[in-house]
């Protein structure tokens, strides 16, 4: 019972936001909070008067230690943004000002202004923080199918999709709000309406790095450690990244890198089967669209709409897409694996022709999918409120409804994932890029 309450408080401490806002501090990040912000919202635990920060500043003293302990007394507040606020320290002249990287897409706000004192870790944990955003799997992905390895991938989009929905489930089960700010400045505020428990991010940033070097080593030559370190600074990166921009605590994001891990082992000795099934068995394109559709409806009846719902639909539809693809492939014989004898695989020598040509290909390909995409989005959420009888002037109005988003997602996002495994290597082969 002991152990019990012990690893509660490890948790609660953890937990605490102030740990999030001593780190921001920290990494010079420090918010701009007018004072009505903490009057309106209630005053948050160990946030008694941001303002409180300047005075201990003044003194020599760390406003983390301020955040953590709730010293201090009244101090002259600086104007931000034409209200009166507090930025946490005597303003710099070298501070950079700056806003959360985007908008909120459920209620569109655009977040509160903050100061930046090192601009080199904000561009770091920016660039630690788009690892685990769309655009970064539409990049990622198809590189790593067209001119790397094309079943590391495959099997890449099949544990990326299943870790998405396990997560992002898992946070409309467990249903705990974001850190509160303040005393954390909401350097991102994008998600900032999607519960937090486990981090996602966290997730698929460890997911990510670890299963390619899950499903590489051995059919590539390359050091271990070398793999090992690669696989671990990734992770790293993208989890301390999501402290920084505010979106989780320090228990969040070790849970979710916790949690990936123990995806990745249940992955580790079923992957291969499942591969082999999507590619081989005649029911598997019958189970691909009833599981992964059946998935989208339990995650879309959790709770309310929020982006968390529209992310779990894409990887899972995208992951149909993938997986049906596989199947056609396979049957048609259009792409082949490298025999067992020819393992372990090595890296051809770097070459002005071979980069030229990776690099066609990889813009050709993203060109393509980006317009299908487009397409796809400008087509079916119009038909998809005309079929249903919605209103498609607001079009972030429209996806709030699980008719309009659900199928919307699945649509979109399955047909990217077949283009991206089946239509642009066809393609390929047409241009005499292959």
């Amino acid at each position: 019972m002991a152990k019990v309450q012990s690893f509660i408080r490890l948790c609660n401490y953890l937990q605490d936001p102030r740990h999030v806002a001593r780190f921001q501090y920290l990494c010079g990040v420090r918010g701009t909070f007018p004072e009505k912000a903490t009057e309106a919202g209630g005053e948050q635990p160990g946030s008694h008067g941001l303002r409180r920060r300047l005075q201990e500043r003044g003194a020599g003293g760390d406003p983390g230690d301020c955040i953590a302990n709730g010293e201090g007394g009244d101090a002259t507040v600086p104007q931000a943004n034409g209200t009166q606020a507090d930025t946490g320290s005597p303003l710099m002249p070298d501070a950079a000002r700056a806003k959360p990287l985007r908008r909120n897409s459920l209620t569109g706000d655009v977040g509160q202004e903050f100061l930046i004192d090192n601009k080199l870790l904000f561009y770091l944990f920016t660039f630690g923080t788009e690892l685990g955003n769309e655009m970064f799997f539409i990049i990622f992905f198809p590189f790593l199918f067209w001119n790397v390895d094309a079943l590391v991938s495959r099997r890449l989009i099949v544990v990326w999709a299943w870790n998405l929905f396990v997560g992002q489930s898992t946070k409309d089960v467990v249903r705990w709000s974001r850190p509160a700010s303040p005393p954390v400045v909401k350097v991102e505020v994008f998600y900032n309406s999607e519960y937090s428990m486990p981090s996602t991010h966290a997730m698929t940033g460890t997911a990510i790095p670890f299963c390619v070097f899950m499903l590489s080593y051995g059919r590539w030559q390359y050091p271990f450690l070398f793999g090992l370190c690669v696989a671990l600074c990734w992770s790293v990166l993208v989890c301390v990244s999501r402290v920084y921009m505010g979106m989780h605590s320090v228990l969040e994001v070790i849970t979710g890198f916790l949690y990936s891990l123990l995806i990745l082992a249940f992955f580790h000795v079923t992957l291969e089967k499942v591969d082999t099934f999507y590619m081989t068995d005649h029911y598997a394109p019958l189970v691909i669209v009833v599981s992964h559709v059946s998935l989208g409806l339990v995650a879309f009846t959790l709770d309310s709409w929020s982006t968390s719902r529209g992310d779990t639909a894409q990887a899972l539809g995208t992951g149909a897409g993938a997986a049906l693809a596989t199947y056609v492939n396979y049957q048609l014989g259009l792409l082949v694996d490298p025999p067992l004898s020819s393992l372990p695989l090595s890296f051809p020598p770097i070459s002005i022709s071979l980069v030229m040509r990776s690099l066609l290909r990889f813009l050709i390909g993203v060109v393509v999918l980006l317009i299908t995409r487009m397409v796809m989005k400008a087509v079916t959420i119009p038909f998809l409120c005309r079929l249903f009888g919605l209103p498609s002037n607001d079009v972030r109005q429209a996806r709030q409804h699980m008719k309009v988003e659900l199928p919307y997602r699945y649509i979109v996002y399955s047909v990217m994932g077949f283009s991206c495994v089946c239509v642009v290597p066809l393609l390929f082969g047409i241009l005499n890029l292959a």
